[in-house]
């Protein structure tokens, strides 16, 4: 069998590229895979050749490495594309995404998802996603691409509608994730567990959360999950002492029904928990608030020693990590299935969230590509909510695809936690602020301000 051809884009997130390569080649069927790095910035792209190199070494196998900074020859004849970039960075974008916000007294937590830093996060993205299918509908028509981008829902959906053979799957760990997290609450092996999850990137919930019993029959958690959370004895502080985790399990109280997305994430999806002269609901909480901002700085800081010590390390010790890119990889290269959870386009799979939507569902992996799994309707209070996050999701798309500036106020009109905080005319006006601010980050036809365009 021959070997796959695996293009990164992106390859300057090193840390992460780092974990998925040496995911692919601890797979005995993939360790001759070309491995194409590529990336604007030549001191990254270097960072990464050298730990990929490495890797390689460490584990005795016969990959070769390539790097490109032209996205179209990495792309030439590729078998799988992983995206892993962020347009815009920590400084300028990251930054201008929360201190403009501020201005009006809106405060956030991630904003890379929803809100007006996820709609600006997907305006700033999308159009070079697009670029990345247009090279690929020219020299790699076949390939898969294996998106790791945020904001996930909006990207997978905006993929899906400017180009829809694009062969594609948005993926993210919070499934999985999450449900170590919920074991470890519990003390329960994560082996043991058996759960069926739902949704949207970031608010889909587990339908299904039980326990293997010794008889082999499985053990409804979600009354014990209830329980723990009244009793205090959940959750378990986690890896962040910044982030207790608090908001998911006040959910499952509401709803019934524990979502995937941390409480961080989650805080600001939802109008009920971030609110301007309620410092009592932060503090009772935990809500982290600013708290990206607070990682990116601490990546940076870490990456420089990190990296460092790569570059002196003869060897890169590299264990299995959670994500699903070389379980895709292999399933697909050699038929052995599997299953993940993907994005991808509802298409009828959830019959109560519009067809055109991105949703994340459990899907078989294997020769024949990625195929969803049916999941019907989902109970209604899980429907109404994911539904306030899918209105943002489609204005945000609808811009871009018709390029009209007047859907990127609608979609921030239409956010659960902007309207909750601003009126009208200050929607308008952060709108307006951001768009400037960012400037040539985002697309021209954004540009401009009201007055001017009207003229």
């Amino acid at each position: 069998m021959a070997n796959p051809k695996i293009t990164f884009i992106g390859a300057g997130s090193a840390v992460f590229m780092k974990n998925i390569v040496g995911d692919i080649l601890q797979r005995p069927a993939l360790g001759g895979a070309t491995i194409r790095l590529m990336d604007i910035n030549p001191t990254r792209l270097e960072e990464s050749e050298i730990i990929a190199k490495k890797l390689i070494a460490t584990l005795g196998v016969s990959a070769k490495v390539e790097t490109f900074s032209d996205q179209r020859q990495a792309l030439d004849g590729t078998n799988f594309v992983v995206v892993c970039f962020q347009i815009g960075g920590y400084e300028p974008s990251t930054v201008i995404d929360f201190e403009v916000p501020k201005k009006y007294n809106l405060r956030q937590t991630i904003a890379d998802t929803l809100g007006v830093g996820g709609i600006m996060r997907g305006l700033r993205t999308v159009p070079h996603l697009w670029s990345i299918c247009e090279d690929m509908l020219q020299v790699a028509p076949d390939a898969i691409m294996l998106q790791y981008v945020n904001p996930m829902a909006i990207n997978t959906w905006a993929i899906a509608e400017k180009y829809p053979t694009i062969k594609q799957v948005g993926l993210c760990h919070s499934v999985q994730g999450t449900a170590m997290e919920l074991a470890h609450d519990l003390d329960i092996p994560y082996e043991d567990i058996r759960y069926r999850s739902a949704g949207i990137n970031h608010m889909a919930f587990y339908l299904k959360f039980e326990h293997r019993q010794p008889d082999g029959s499985y053990k409804d958690l979600y009354p014990e999950l209830h329980r723990a959370y009244a009793e205090g004895r959940a959750p378990k502080p986690t890896w962040n002492p910044r982030c207790p985790n608090k908001v998911r399990y006040e959910m499952l109280k509401r709803l019934g029904y524990f979502v995937t997305e941390s409480s961080e994430h989650f805080a600001e999806y939802t109008p009920y928990f971030i609110k301007e002269g309620r410092e009592d609901l932060i503090e009772k909480f935990g809500i982290p608030l600013d708290e990206y901002p607070k990682r990116c700085v601490e990546q940076i800081a870490n990456w420089k020693k990190t990296s460092e010590d790569y570059r002196k390390a003869d060897r890169i010790e590299v264990a299995q990590s959670r994500e699903y890119a070389s379980s895709i990889v292999n399933s697909v290269w050699t038929g052995e299935p599997s299953v993940i959870y993907g994005n991808l386009r509802n298409n009828g799979v959830i019959t109560s969230l519009p067809n055109n939507a991105a949703v994340e569902v459990p899907c078989l992996v294997d020769d024949n590509g990625i195929q969803p799994t049916y999941i019907g309707e989902l109970p209604p209070q899980l429907t109404a909510l994911m539904r306030t996050n899918i209105n943002v999701q489609e204005l945000t798309v609808r811009a871009m695809m018709e390029e009209n500036r007047e859907h990127i106020y609608h979609a921030a009109m239409m956010d659960p936690h902007t309207a909750a905080e601003l009126d009208l005319e200050q929607i308008w006006n952060v709108v307006d602020d951001l768009i400037e601010a960012h400037g040539t980050w985002l697309p021209e036809w954004t540009r401009g301000s009201r007055k001017q365009r009207v003229a």
